[in-house]
């Protein structure tokens, strides 16, 4: 598949305060797009901003909120004149067991990864279907395969690539094209985060090669880049989890029997775990949330 110039493209991030939507923006700026930004840490997208090449702006706003993120895609649109590309990558992540698992926290998951999604979707696709542009949905190794203790995370992620398939199939036909974007264990802030809970850190090591190790950012936002430039319609972060998808299907039951036997081993460590948001981005979400109830 060729590649398009992005030289004066225009493109939305979600989540790009830090992580994956950090480093992309600053490697789509460096082609030339210009960028906005959005989350939820005003300062520190005012940073981001302030280091990119190419012209840029910033915006703070929840991706779930309908309200906030219409008036973000209409300020956009007035700012840059149109909008070529969207990527969907704002997300948090919890992890322990569902039975103990903070009601608010696994909502919220859901809520920030699937619904923040199709609200961001919803907000930019007018602008798309005027550009003929092209719509990143950023997944996970999760929506390809379900694993223990991670029941809100696996359930957003499964949800993102089931909507984004969807939504190919209906806009397609008026040029737009929409790609879901795969990764697996990357070095971001929510990665480290989980990591300092030793339960899930040595859940995750015992997972079978290649999927227990933490892959590094740059390599896997490169491959993101490249499958913008040629508004692919699947873009894989890491080499090989492009074979995952032939074997996905069997991949439920090896998880069930291998997941029981790990359960097992870790059961008494299990209790007192953390049930918050990880990370610095799950600290910002929570921090908002807190900011807004009072």
């Amino acid at each position: 598949m060729s590649r398009v110039s992005l030289e004066g493209k225009v493109a939305v991030v979600t989540g790009a305060a830090r992580g994956v939507g950090e480093l992309l923006a600053r490697k789509l700026s460096a082609r030339g797009v210009k960028v906005a930004l959005v989350g939820l840490e005003p300062d520190a997208l005012k940073q981001v901003s302030g280091r990119l090449h190419s012209d840029s702006d910033h915006w703070h706003a929840d991706v779930t909120d309908h309200e906030a993120m219409a008036r973000v895609a209409g300020e956009v649109r007035e700012r840059f004149g149109r909008v070529d590309i969207v990527v969907a990558n704002a997300g948090v992540a919890t992890g322990g067991p569902f039975v103990d698992s903070d009601p608010e926290s696994w909502r919220r998951v859901i809520e920030v990864n699937l619904i923040g999604s199709a609200v961001t979707g919803r907000a930019f696709l007018p602008a798309l279907l005027e550009s003929r542009g092209y719509l990143l949905q950023i997944a996970s190794l999760a929506a390809i395969t379900p694993a223990p203790m991670m029941s809100a995370y696996c359930a957003s992620k499964s949800g993102v690539e089931a909507y984004a398939h969807s939504l190919r199939a209906e806009v397609g036909h008026r040029g737009v094209k929409v790609g879901v974007g795969y990764l697996s264990w990357t070095d971001t802030d929510m990665v480290r985060g989980a990591d300092q809970d030793d339960v899930m850190r040595e859940l995750r090591q015992r997972l079978p090669w290649p999927s227990n190790k933490t892959y590094p950012l740059g390599p896997a936002v490169d491959r993101l880049v490249e499958g913008i430039e040629r508004r692919s319609g699947h873009v894989y972060g890491q080499w090989w989890l492009r074979g995952m998808q032939g074997v996905r299907g069997c991949l439920p039951a090896v998880i069930g029997t291998v997941g029981q036997r790990e359960m097992r081993r870790f059961a008494d460590r299990l209790t007192g775990m953390r049930t918050g948001l990880v990370g610095a981005g799950g600290a910002a979400d929570e921090q908002q949330r807190t900011t807004l109830r009072k």
